[in-house]
């Protein structure tokens, strides 16, 4: 199967034209995709009640990739409040459960940050972290080039598919070592995930001037981009059974029309959504 969704349900105004509640919009984000990325989870370890209402929002098939919190993959470089790593992730392994237990946990997406270069203390931590989620799905994005340098690319999938990581393809800006390239290997024969950031050069090399969060995904990806696309998903399909993608470019808006687009390019049509909202004529 292919799967194709957005990094969160807030922000997607296209598909939200009555301006739904904020409380129900992952009820009517579910009536257009099957997947969702929880991009919240990076910011704060949720409480179970918002994961329950998460889980009862959707329907049976709904499927969330859980984005892992910012301290698990070094981003508040330690200003967490925990006593220690273990406990970290033992929280958020506590919090995310009833999603796994439900039978929608996708997988949990660690996106290390661009100081995350390839050297062994830093594979290491790659397997402390394996082994603090034990047996979940968990997807690896790397956004330091040097993981995937002529040295070191084929030595990394190998050791992505031997200790069971999901491999998390990016389709984004190539500006050197703070981007990846994209790599069309699966590293696990169930999931591989895709995500587009969009081709951003300016916003992805963060101006000094201005918001540069607001601009970094601010792309929208023609038709000819996405047709490309085709191939190389068709191309994962025979390496992984299931292709999960998320449309991220959204500082702008576009995530959800470009995700209908390529639904429509391959020509899918999924069922189990949940029903759309009627207008009220």
């Amino acid at each position: 199967m292919i799967y194709i969704g957005l990094a969160g349900w807030g922000d997607h105004d296209t598909i939200y034209p009555n301006g739904s509640a904020q409380k129900e919009k992952l009820k009517e984000y579910a009536a257009h995709f099957p997947i969702v990325e929880v991009d919240s989870t990076f910011y704060a370890i949720p409480s179970e009640n918002s994961v329950r209402k998460w889980i009862n929002d959707t329907p049976d098939r709904f499927q969330f990739i859980v984005k892992a919190y910012q301290g698990m993959t070094g981003h508040g470089r330690g200003s967490h409040t925990f006593n220690s790593r273990e406990e970290m992730f033992t929280a958020f392994l506590n919090a995310i459960l009833p999603f796994y237990q439900s039978g929608k946990l996708g997988m949990i997406l660690l996106q290390f940050p661009p100081w995350f270069d390839c050297q062994k203390k830093h594979v290491d931590y790659l397997r402390f972290c394996k082994e603090q989620l034990k047996n979940m799905p968990i997807a690896l994005e790397f956004r330091h080039q040097s993981w995937f340098y002529p040295q070191f690319n084929d030595a990394t999938l190998e050791f992505m598919k031997s200790e069971g990581w999901i491999h998390s393809i990016c389709d984004e800006p190539q500006i050197g070592q703070g981007s990846v390239p994209t790599i069309l290997k699966a590293t696990h024969p169930l999931k591989t995930l895709v995500r587009f950031h969009g081709r951003n050069v300016y916003g992805w090399r963060k101006p000094h001037n201005g918001n540069w969060r607001e601009v970094r995904y601010l792309y929208r990806y023609n038709h000819q981009e996405l047709i490309e696309w085709q191939e190389r998903i068709l191309l994962l399909e025979k390496q992984s059974e299931d292709i999960y993608i998320i449309f991220n470019n959204n500082s702008g808006g576009d995530a959800a029309d470009n995700a209908k687009q390529l639904i429509n390019i391959l020509s899918i049509e999924y069922s189990g959504l949940a029903p759309k909202q009627l207008d009220l004529f």
